[in-house]
């Protein structure tokens, strides 16, 4: 698997998110380069990783990751959040710090899963399951949280028009979902344009890589990590993000402990494109306040 290495300071992975590749975080890297040692992720099956042997599932990602990379936090944007989560979940001694950006637990609205809407849809890939150790408190959790899930997450009938969009129509699928990213932004043009300009800038992601990942955002539901997160987390949110809504973001973080939670008010579904200096703040900040981006308290070696 493809990992750039640029910066100095302090380790910090960072993953991307779906049909993209760890070029996108550019302008967000510019900014944290100088403090931080950053870790530029490519997922399996995007840029540089697209032959990648890894299967785009969430245990088999973060343990290809873990091994190589340092002990740091890991910031995980949209797709990547999921990933990102995990990690930090099952791997509190390697992840001692998560960031979470326009990424919820759960991506698709719940209460219509089950429904006739997504009964033809493909059998997802992959599944999440809770740790055992919590399920009790988990299954509160879920309960709790349903209804933030259905009344925020994403429309299982739009998502479901990208699943048939993929095989239909490769590229026009890719600039409508490119398009919902960047709608809501105060600079959407802008970031509509950074993100075509990127996502075939290291190739073309298989079809199949991006199918995988349309599986996952449809069928993961992580909630029932939260209760148990031993780790310092911070959730940022556009508010004009179309794709993840801030709102669920919000109802996340108010499950796990030590979470905190900052809105880009003007900000879209990729904020460190329109937004970076105020991303970059926000992450740094968060990372120097919880002593988790400092080399202090870093332990050397990898995993």
């Amino acid at each position: 698997m493809h990992i750039e290495v640029r910066g100095a300071g302090a380790p910090l992975v960072l993953l991307h998110g779906w049909a993209m590749h760890g070029g996108v975080f550019a302008p967000l890297a510019e900014r944290l380069a100088g403090r931080f040692e950053l870790h530029l992720v490519d997922l399996p099956g995007h840029g540089r990783s697209r032959d990648s042997a890894v299967a785009l599932e969430p245990d088999a990602v973060v343990e290809a990751v873990a091994a190589q990379v340092p002990v740091a936090p890991w910031l995980g944007w949209s797709l990547g959040g999921m990933f990102a989560l995990r990690a930090a979940a099952m791997r509190p001694a390697q992840v001692p710090a998560l960031v979470m950006m326009c990424s919820a637990p759960r991506f698709v609205r719940e209460s219509s899963i089950a429904g006739a809407a997504l009964a033809a849809t493909p059998v997802p890939i992959a599944a999440v399951a809770a740790p055992t150790a919590a399920d009790s408190t988990a299954a509160a959790v879920t309960a709790a949280t349903t209804g933030d899930d259905a009344r925020y997450g994403m429309s299982p009938e739009i998502f479901a028009g990208f699943a048939r969009g993929l095989r239909e129509d490769y590229h026009g699928t890719l600039e409508r979902f490119i398009a919902l990213e960047a709608f809501g932004s105060d600079d959407a043009r802008g970031e509509l344009r950074a993100l075509r300009n990127e996502v075939f800038a290291r190739g073309e992601p298989p079809a199949e890589a991006l199918a995988q990942g349309l599986d996952l955002l449809q069928s993961v539901d992580q909630r029932p990590l939260l209760p148990a997160l031993e780790v310092p987390s911070l959730w940022i949110a556009g508010r004009r993000d179309r794709v993840v809504d801030p709102r669920a973001m919000r109802a996340a973080a108010a499950h796990a402990r030590d979470a905190g939670f900052v809105q880009i008010e003007h900000g879209g579904h990729a904020p460190f494109l329109t937004h970076a200096d105020e991303v970059a703040d926000a992450v740094a900040g968060f990372l120097l306040k919880t002593h988790a981006g400092t080399h202090a308290d870093m332990p050397a070696g990898t995993a």
